[in-house]
């Protein structure tokens, strides 16, 4: 039965059909990630190649009628890396083992701080004034991993500059505030913090290792909530700030399963992030009610799965926004995919045209309950 639910629909962000933010990569993008790792072409021929294939996007996402835009994260290889690695003071490093690269579903590469970090020069920076003078009659949504993020895969590898945690964290509230102040002044006035770190916090398998290792994961969901806020305190007042929580999205893969709950009193009531997108795409993330503890802020329910191909009802859409209005008034929820359908540049088990019939199901639905 369809929900009798309606709201109205917003014109600014978050919007009520939203998306996450990186697209499958296009063959002609493939194609010059391949002619420049031989040398064939420059970075520069890689970028406008990037570029055109940009604008082409951009004009899919308008004629669906999306009102916040992305593009695709079609210049990265990795949705977090790239960041990372674009900061002062880190540098790459390989997982795989021994013997050179792997299969592409096998590939593992994280970094590791050698130097004191900082945010100068960053090509991200480059990247959104590009997207923003190709972007009309949209809002262009840059998206970067999360502080919190950074510090948890930064723990996992070690370093041997700073001498304990509290510097550390100074340093990483200092870079994200550089970042988001450059961000601003390049136009950026919605921006997304992508997250896998409280998807982890949400997993009982995954608590119990942090627990062998001699790391409380309720203090560790504390300190994050303090690192989060801290880096974006002092943002611009019109700028929108989201926080996207994942559970993995490696070509389809997930790595952690669990609701809400374990970090629902800690994350959802003290974050002060404007936005939360919060995957709900299937049981691994549990029901609707650890969302009473939201306060004021908006959740964008990620009811739409990017795994695989395959289209939700409309119908059971809606009643599951139903349900989570239970907890949240329906003027502060909106709808979109549980997740990127490409957080590295392989991308996920499905089709363009599935990811575009996904997109189109996210927008018809939003449409008709708020009106």
């Amino acid at each position: 039965m369809i929900s009798p639910v309606t709201g109205t629909r917003r014109t600014a962000p978050p919007f009520r059909s939203e998306i996450v933010g990186s697209f499958l990569r296009t063959e002609e993008i493939h194609e010059a990630r391949r002619l420049q790792e031989l040398g064939e072409i420059t970075a520069e021929q890689l970028y406008a190649v990037e570029t055109a294939e940009i604008r082409k996007l951009l004009r899919m996402e308008q004629e669906l009628g999306l009102q916040a835009v992305t593009d695709g994260e079609f210049r990265r290889s990795w949705w977090h890396l790239d960041f990372f690695l674009g900061l002062q003071g880190t540098v790459k490093i390989d997982l795989n083992p021994a013997g050179g690269r792997p299969e592409a579903n096998q590939r593992a590469e994280s970094f590791r701080i050698i130097d004191r970090i900082s945010f100068k020069d960053h090509p991200m920076v480059r990247q959104f004034k590009d997207l923003k003078a190709m972007t009309a009659n949209s809002v262009p949504k840059m998206t970067i991993p999360s502080p919190a993020l950074f510090h948890f895969v930064e723990n996992h590898n070690g370093n041997d500059v700073y001498p304990d945690q509290e510097t550390l964290y100074q340093d990483i509230i200092a870079v994200y505030k550089d970042a988001l102040q450059a961000f601003y002044d390049a136009g950026c006035r919605y921006l997304q913090l992508d997250d896998t770190t409280w998807g982890t916090l949400c997993s009982g398998r995954h608590r119990a290792h942090l627990r062998s290792r001699g790391i409380d994961p309720d203090q560790l969901a504390k300190d994050y909530v303090r690192l989060i806020n801290e880096s974006i305190s002092g943002r611009p007042a019109d700028m929108t700030v989201a926080l996207h929580v994942c559970r993995g999205n490696f070509r389809s893969a997930w790595f952690a399963a669990g609701g809400y709950e374990p970090i629902a009193s800690e994350l959802f009531a003290h974050a002060k992030v404007d936005v939360f997108f919060l995957e709900y795409d299937n049981e691994r993330s549990g029901g609707f009610e650890p969302l009473r503890f939201i306060k004021d802020q908006f959740v964008v329910l990620g009811l739409v799965t990017t795994k695989h191909g395959g289209l939700e009802s409309k119908e059971s859409l809606k009643a599951r926004i139903e349900e989570a209005a239970e907890y949240v008034d329906i003027e502060k929820l909106c709808l979109s995919p549980q997740c990127g359908f490409a957080s590295t540049e392989e991308g996920n088990r499905l089709t363009e045209e599935e990811q575009w019939d996904k997109l189109r199901l996210v927008k018809e639905t939003a449409d008709e309950i708020w009106v």
